[in-house]
C-alpha cells in the first residue's frame, strides 16, 4: 500500500517542487524506519547509532580503530562521538586504549560483551530489515539503492 506524504503530514498546499516533495519523503521515510528500529533495540539497551559503532568495530576486527576512523564509518554523523564512546565502553560493550608510542592515539575495540550482543541481534535486526521493506521485491530494492546512491553522489 502506497501512502502519499502530503496526506501523511496533513499538507493541504502543493510541495514547492517535486525535488522537494523527494527530499521531505526521504526524511519522513529515514524517521519512521529510525523509530522502529531504534524501538526494537531498545529493550537490548542499546540505540541504533551504538549497533551502528557495534558493527563497525566488530568489522575492524581485533586491529579496532580510532575515534575519528569510527566516526568515518558511521551511516549518520554525530555530534559528541566522544561521549558515545564513554556511554558505550562504561556499558562494557567496547574498550580503548591508549597507545604507548603516541599518548593521543587511543585505539577502540568491541568487547566480548559487545560481540556477544551483535550475534543476539544479527538476526532480529535481519528480520525487521526485511519487514520495514516488505513492499519491495528485488528489482524495487536494488533501483532504490541505486537511486539513493545517486543522490547522494550528486551532494
Amino acid at each position: 500500500m502506497n501512502t502519499r506524504l502530503q496526506d501523511e503530514i496533513k499538507q493541504t498546499r502543493p510541495f514547492a517542487g517535486l525535488e522537494q516533495e523527494a527530499y521531505l519523503s526521504l526524511g519522513r521515510t529515514w524517521a519512521i524506519l529510525d523509530h522502529s528500529t531504534a524501538e526494537s533495540l531498545r529493550v537490548h539497551e542499546i540505540t541504533p547509532t551504538q549497533y551502528n559503532v557495534l558493527r563497525i568495530l566488530r568489522g575492524a576486527g581485533e586491529d579496532g580503530l580510532c575515534r575519528g576512523e569510527v566516526m568515518e564509518r558511521m551511516v549518520a554523523r554525530v555530534p559528541d562521538a566522544t561521549r558515545l564512546l564513554d556511554r558505550m565502553e562504561s556499558a562494557g560493550l567496547i574498550m580503548r586504549e591508549r597507545s604507548r608510542e603516541d599518548r593521543r592515539f587511543v585505539t577502540t575495540r568491541i568487547t566480548e560483551k559487545g560481540l556477544q550482543l551483535l550475534a543476539e541481534l544479527d538476526e532480529k535486526v535481519l528480520e525487521l530489515h526485511r519487514r520495514q521493506f516488505a513492499g519491495l521485491d528485488e528489482k524495487a530494492l536494488r533501483l532504490l539503492i541505486e537511486l539513493l546512491g545517486a543522490v547522494r553522489a550528486s551532494t
